[in-house]
């Protein structure tokens, strides 16, 4: 299902909501896993690159806005709702932010593994360093609708 299919379903179930903007994306890692998790309500949180917004030009995530997450595929999974937005450096995302994001044992040990990883990957410019004190936008969100419903 393609993410306009799957925000016109939805509208259809929740007429209130046909005129409200969404973004539709897939994860930057493992989008078909994320997405899973995301599906599950496993996984309700989200971190990236603060930098990324600024060279982009791009407004960070707000509360309440929609999100359609897409698989590999790009295929619409679910559409989840904006709860929580802020930005910190990366050395004090918390265990809790860690856990919400549902990946591996859920632990902060195993979530700055990976993260690091994929941000010296993702900051490897020459414009952008990536550093423990770089700035994050954490997002906490929850599946308003699944694609399957």
């Amino acid at each position: 299902m393609q993410a306009t299919e799957l925000w016109d379903k939805f509208s259809m179930d929740y007429p209130e909501y046909k005129d409200e903007p969404y973004e539709a994306w897939s994860y930057g890692v493992d989008p078909d896993e994320l997405a899973e998790l995301t599906l599950k309500g496993i996984k309700t949180a989200t971190t990236s690159g603060y930098e990324f917004y600024e060279l982009e030009n791009e407004v960070l995530p707000k509360e309440n806005e929609y999100n359609i997450i897409l698989d590999g595929a790009d295929n619409a999974i679910c559409i989840t709702r904006t709860t929580k937005v802020y930005v910190v450096p990366f050395n004090e995302v918390t265990k809790d932010h860690a856990f919400k994001e549902g990946e591996g044992d859920r632990s902060l040990t195993y979530w700055r593994k990976v993260h690091i990883d994929f941000f010296l990957k993702e900051y490897d410019t020459p414009k952008l360093t990536f550093n423990d004190k770089s700035l994050v936008v954490c997002e906490e969100f929850e599946v308003v609708y699944k694609a399957n419903q």
